[in-house]
Parts: structure tokens; sequence; C-alpha cells
């Protein structure tokens, strides 16, 4: 498990150090999610809390892709900082899903205001993709 996590790190590296060279590609912004979201399993897997909610939010800062506008991002990091009472920092993680995921508004809204509760949503198809 520790050299396919290592060679995940390695791959989710060099991505996001040659996205920035293809910033008009339409894959860009997936490049800025998914390589931001694997470090930050990583860094939840190893208990790094602080360093996996930052990689949440870089996560977040994408500026979105034809999938990410149309189905929303992957919430499985997010739910798992959850598990772990990281609500504030899913919560600024959410806000920041609103600025490409037009779509997908209510669901944002309805997930926010469970977080707010105290629960963890069911993110649904959210953590398949």
């Amino acid at each position: 498990m520790r050299a396919k996590m290592a060679k995940a790190e390695q791959h989710s590296k060099q991505l996001l150090q040659t996205a920035p060279q293809y910033p008009k590609e339409w894959n860009y912004g997936n490049a800025i999610f998914f390589g931001n979201f694997v470090l930050g399993r990583i860094s939840a897997k190893r208990g790094n809390l602080k360093e996996a909610g930052q990689y949440l939010l870089a996560a977040g800062g994408t500026p979105g892709s034809p999938q990410l506008d149309s189905f929303g991002a992957n919430m499985t990091l997010a739910k798992e900082l959850l598990e772990r009472g990281e609500s504030q920092i899913v919560l600024q993680y959410l806000g920041l899903c609103r600025k490409f995921w037009e779509d997908g508004q209510q669901e944002l809204d309805e997930w926010s205001t469970e977080i707010r509760g105290g629960k963890t949503p069911d993110f649904g198809a959210n953590l398949k993709y």
C-alpha cells in the first residue's frame, strides 16, 4: 500500500507541476482538482488533517472543467474530513465548489445545512466521480 501511495503522490505532484503549462486545455481544471484531491487523501491517511484540508481547498479552487461543471466535485475527501470533525474546512470547500458547479447549487445548499446541523450528508454519486 505504501508503494501505491508513494506512486500516487509522485504522479499528483507531477500533474500539478505540469498543469500550469496548459491553462487553456479543457482538462486543466481536472488536473488542478484531482492532483490536489489525491494529495489531500494521502495526507488524511497519514493523519495530517491540516494539510489534507489545505489540499481540499486547493482542489476546490479549480477553475472547473466540463466534467466538474456538470457533475460537481468528488466529495470523498470532504466526507473523510467531516468524519474527523473538520466541518469548517468542508464548508469552505463547498463554497468554492459553487463557483464552477452552477447546476449543483441546491445540493451544495442542502449539504451545507446538514453540516451546520452536525450531520454528514449523503453525498451520493459525488463519492464516485
